[in-house]
């Protein structure tokens, strides 16, 4: 059963805030990473404390360099469950895993920050690991 939409909604605010797009459907999550063009940074959004108090912040961050992915998605982990499923598939061959972020190029995973590299770890430390990643592929 999907979390209260009352409950999401201010955590979905934060990314869609900073010009994230909602990928709410299985479809949606398709035709945005399928052989998309140039880069492509996907949120796993997630209710847990270490999404609000690391994951977000470490994204919104990570945007303020010079360098930084042509588009934005996001899916929301225990909301959006069709959307969820299909992002983790393009995930593969990480497991399951939110908050998680993945960096697209021309519709390729090419760098996966799974939930245990956020869990513990200071936003700072995950803004300038995506950073470097920037860097490398955008």
């Amino acid at each position: 059963m999907p979390y209260p939409e009352q409950l999401c909604a201010p955590m979905r605010a934060d990314l869609v805030n900073e010009g994230f797009k909602e990928l709410k459907t299985a479809e949606e999550v398709k035709a945005a990473l399928n052989d998309s063009k140039g880069t492509a940074l996907l949120v796993i959004n997630s209710v847990c404390g270490c999404a609000a108090g690391a994951a977000r912040p470490a994204v919104k961050q990570s945007l303020k360099g010079q360098k930084r992915p042509d588009h934005l998605y996001t899916v929301f982990a225990g909301q959006d469950l069709e959307a969820t499923a299909e992002a983790r598939k393009f995930t593969l061959p990480y497991p399951p895993s939110s908050p998680s972020i993945g960096l697209f190029k021309d519709g390729k995973l090419v760098h996966f920050i799974e939930r245990y590299h956020i869990e513990g770890h200071p936003s700072e430390f995950i803004a300038e690991n995506l950073q470097a990643a920037y860097e490398e592929y955008c």
